[in-house]
């Protein structure tokens, strides 16, 4: 059944209810959303503002409880400045003490509540008391004690049977305390005020009160182990209190509100501490009753009004989607109907049940209609070519028949192999000339593998392979012929559906394969001895050293084998050439690879040997060579030879100087005589230090050119204090891994290839840009200068070009020189370092005291600093000659006005000695090694 037939029998759901289904859903979710937000909200906004309340109540509560404080101390200040009270309590008379309050207690007691008053003398003692007495003696005795001895008035809160303020001012005469007076009232005047402010129900609770002090009834609070004291409204606050001490705390009512349900009302319940009696383990709590129905039902009101809102709004919406929807949608369901009749080829029927668009605005569906109608076209159109092709296949078809029949005739003449495989590698089709090769029936071809005929080592990539792949594989004939075969593998596009899925070309190279086995042994091998040659040996050698591998090189050249080619002719030498490397394969052949270089030359590379190893083998083919017996012509010659030994990599690594060490060897031998062997030895540095000399001279031109060099620096420390504010700048070259090589390495190259000058100049620069950037922390750098550089005519102009582009101040940079190249030539010396200084510069003298001839010219030399040699500090603390000269040296230092630096200071025990001849700087290992001069001052080197 198809689809428009089943299309046709189910009842299709309108696309507009759909629409209106899903927009409902997504709008009563919204609705949902929304009106959920807005009731969190509400409730979120009624609880800070309940917290708010709540705190403010507890201000309130406790600000009135300070002026109800305040006020009672006043009263207590009024009562004990009467006039007449302080003479009568120095008198300590009692009747005297009543007549002076007598007239002020139904004042106090009336108008400001005051419900007790005590006197006391200046010994503790009662004189007189109005009204009830509320407290015990012990707390009373000891707030009397305290006042008597600071004189100070004492306020206090105390809950036992009631919770009350006291106040207790002391009565002074003439400055001194001669009693003091006690006033106390109850907190009822606390709690009309606390329940004005807060408008809430207001109760006070005692908790931790003895049993006798007061008696059950019905405000007790088992729960919390309080009573009630004071309630406004009982009926209705002491069951909700009763209630919330079955629910929490009051540790957990005073930090947070409780809500709870009391008939149809919402009640909030707080505790707010009113004072901690220490003594007797009670405590006071104002609790707040606080009626919160109205806001809740506030909030509840506005969310059933959102919640009304939202429906209402999802109605309209869904109404107005309705109304929008009815005429395109059945514009729509007129299209749809018309599509089956395109379906079944009514075109004509399709156009005429859609009607022309007369509007002015097209909307998508009148562009659909119009689709529609053009469609019906294409089709009609398409339907009419679709027939025409038609006829074109079927003349198509017997054109290609002819193209096949061509096709076969082709294969079957072609001069390759053509074979045709299924997607496992069976065959499938072969071609004839295939055929003839292999001399079999096409039947016993046909669903063989190919790997099975045609053979390779491996797994066949025509099984595998997605891609065009090229191989070669051999082919062996039942006569026992063997052909190699190269194949071209092609992957048949559309294939699948024949049983096909690769084509195979097979082109016979047998004897292109033959040629070229042919060219690569006459490329790699000498054509006389059939050993391998020159070439092929350096390439030995190159991947043997690649690899990493050690061991010998042996060369030998053939003695007196001028004569054999001489006295009996070139063919005898040819002969004895190819005697000799016979020799040396059968019994040397499995330790290496042996090759004729030229001539009577022969190489022979050794792997996983030691000189001992190497020497032995050297020994052995002497002696196989003396065993030869060699005859040409009537004439027996004596067959020795001169074998140079050279180890790889100590004497070589690469093929050229690894030949020419062995080389060097062979003449070695040569020149030994009988011995007839020659290890070239690692003393042997001729030829060694010549290499050594260009290849720094090349490291160095490439390091001036890469900036391959690094400064370091080490401290030049001020004895006396340990202060450091001197550095000498010293020169390494960078390797490639990061390893630092030492100057001893490269600067007797520079000197003597004349590289020494740019060297000073690349120091120079790259010591004034860093002299730059640390100049103003007082930090000063010495550079040394070569004996080359005193006779560079550019130097003045170049340091002052540095110093100018630089921007650093010549006075703390120190130029040193060799007292060497200072008296080699005394005059250019001195003209330089006054150059030096009338740039700004300071000068010092390097490895001062070598030659004693130099204390004669010390006073000529312009400069600032004698560095004493290093040779003389080291063992200051051992010669008495060198502490000697040392002193001398010191002494003359400080006679021409110049200061003295130890070099070499590498122990604790110069120091003493240098300190007491003068000496102010000292230099070395013990008092700072080199350290690169970006960690040093985190400047670029």
């Amino acid at each position: 059944m198809s689809f428009i037939t089943q299309f046709r029998n189910r009842r299709p759901l309108s696309l507009t209810w759909r629409v209106i289904a899903l927009s409902s859903l997504l709008l009563l979710v919204l609705v949902s959303l929304f009106t959920w937000l807005g009731h969190t909200n509400l409730t979120r906004q009624f609880q800070d503002s309940r917290q708010q309340h709540h705190a403010r109540q507890q201000r309130e509560v406790r600000l009135a409880l300070q002026r109800s404080e305040e006020g009672l101390r006043q009263l207590t200040s009024l009562a004990a400045a009467a006039p007449e009270l302080g003479p009568a309590m120095e008198a300590n008379d009692e009747d005297a003490v009543r007549a002076s309050l007598a007239s002020q207690w139904p004042t106090l007691q009336l108008d400001s509540g005051i419900d007790e008053i005590q006197v006391f003398d200046r010994r503790g003692d009662p004189l007189a008391s109005w009204g009830q007495r509320q407290s015990s003696p012990q707390p009373v005795q000891s707030w009397v004690r305290r006042v008597l001895s600071t004189e100070m008035p004492l306020t206090t809160l105390r809950c036992s049977t009631g919770c009350r303020q006291y106040a207790a001012v002391p009565v002074l005469v003439d400055g001194t305390s001669v009693g003091l007076v006690i006033l106390s009232r109850s907190l009822a005047d606390v709690i009309r005020q606390a329940k004005s402010v807060s408008g809430s129900e207001i109760a006070l609770l005692v908790t931790g009160a003895e049993e006798d002090e007061i008696p059950p009834s019905a405000r007790s609070l088992p729960a919390w182990d309080g009573q009630l004291l004071a309630l406004t409204q009982e009926e209705r606050g002491l069951p909700l209190l009763q209630r919330a001490a079955a629910h929490t705390s009051l540790e957990g009512l005073t930090d947070a509100p409780l809500v709870l349900q009391y008939g149809d009302r919402r009640e909030e319940l707080s505790a707010i501490r009113v004072e901690e009696n220490r003594d007797r383990h009670s405590t006071g709590y104002f609790l707040l009753i606080s009626d919160i129905t109205a806001q809740l039902q506030a909030i509840n009101h506005d969310t059933r009004t959102l919640l009304v809102a939202g429906v209402a709004g999802w109605l309209a919406a869904e109404l107005l989607l309705l109304v929008i929807l009815l005429g395109p949608m059945a514009r729509l369901r007129r299209v749809a109907g018309v599509l089956p009749a395109l379906a079944r080829g009514g075109f004509a029927e399709a156009r005429r049940a859609i009607p022309a668009s007369t509007r002015r605005w097209p909307d998508e569906i009148d562009v659909l209609e119009g689709t529609t109608i053009e469609l019906s076209k294409q089709l009609e159109l398409l339907e009419e070519e679709v027939q025409a092709r038609g006829e074109q296949l079927a003349e198509r078809v017997d054109e290609l028949a002819k193209e096949r029949d061509f096709v076969g005739g082709l294969l079957d003449t072609a001069r390759v192999f053509i074979i045709a495989l299924d997607g496992a590698g069976r065959i499938n089709l072969v071609n004839a000339y295939a055929l003839t090769v292999l001399k079999v029936e096409e039947e016993t071809l046909i669903g063989r593998r190919f790997d099975d005929i045609f053979t390779l080592p491996g797994q066949s990539p025509v099984a595998d392979a997605r891609t065009t792949e090229q191989e070669e594989r051999t082919l062996l004939t039942p006569e026992g012929q063997r052909y190699t075969i190269a194949w071209y593998h092609a992957p048949l596009p559309g294939g699948g559906d024949t049983g096909l899925a690769w084509i195979s070309v097979g082109l016979d190279i047998t004897e292109r394969k033959a040629a070229e086995g042919r060219l690569t042994w006459l490329a790699e091998r000498d054509p006389l001895t059939e050993l391998y040659n020159r070439r092929y040996f350096q390439e030995a050698i190159q991947r043997t050293l690649q690899r990493g591998r050690q061991g010998a090189l042996l060369l030998l050249d053939l003695d007196q084998f001028k004569e054999v080619n001489e006295l009996s002719g070139h063919h005898a030498g040819d002969m004895l050439l190819r005697q000799v490397a016979e020799v040396l394969r059968l019994h040397i052949g499995h330790r290496g690879h042996i090759a004729r270089l030229g001539g009577d030359e022969f190489a022979i590379l050794l792997e996983h040997v030691d000189a001992d190893q190497a020497i032995g083998i050297a020994q052995q083919c002497n002696q196989l060579l003396e065993g030869l017996h060699f005859s040409a012509g009537g004439r027996r010659h004596r067959v020795v030879a001169s074998i140079g030994i050279a180890q790889y990599p100590i004497h070589g690594d690469n093929p050229a100087d690894l030949l020419a060490s062995a080389d060097v060897a062979m003449y070695k031998a040569k020149e030994h005589g009988p011995q007839r062997w020659h290890l070239l030895s690692t003393l042997e540095s001729a030829k060694n230090e010549l290499q050594e000399r260009v290849y720094w001279g090349e490291r160095l031109r490439k390091a001036l050119q890469e900036e391959g060099f690094a400064l370091m620096v080490q401290p030049i420390v001020r004895l006396a204090d340990q202060d450091v504010k001197h550095y000498e700048v010293l020169i390494r070259m960078r390797e490639e891994d990061g390893r630092l090589v030492s100057p001893a390495h490269f600067i007797p190259v520079a000197e003597r290839n004349g590289m020494i000058v740019q060297l000073d100049r690349w120091v120079l620069h790259h010591s004034l840009k860093a002299l730059r950037r640390i100049q103003d922390q007082g930090i000063s750098l010495a550079v040394n200068l070569s004996g080359q550089s005193l006779h560079d005519k550019g130097l003045e102009q170049f340091l002052a070009d540095e110093l100018a582009s630089s921007g650093a101040d010549p006075h703390h940079l120190i130029l040193e020189i060799t007292e060497t190249a200072a008296i080699t030539d005394f005059s250019t010396a001195r003209g330089v370092l006054q150059s030096m200084r009338d740039l700004g510069c300071r000068t010092a003298l390097d490895d001062f005291g070598v030659g004693f001839s130099s204390f004669h010219y010390l006073g000529q030399l312009p400069v600032d600093y004698i560095k004493i040699d290093g040779s003389f500090i080291r063992s200051l603390a051992l010669s008495a000659d060198s502490r000697v000269i040392v002193k001398a040296i010191a002494d003359i230092a400080a006679g021409f006005g110049k200061q003295a630096i130890a070099e070499f200071v590498d122990s604790d025990k110069v120091i003493p000695l240098l300190n007491a001849y003068g000496i102010a700087y000292g230099q070395g290992f013990h008092l700072g090694k080199p350290q690169p001069l970006a960690v040093i001052f985190d400047a670029e080197p």
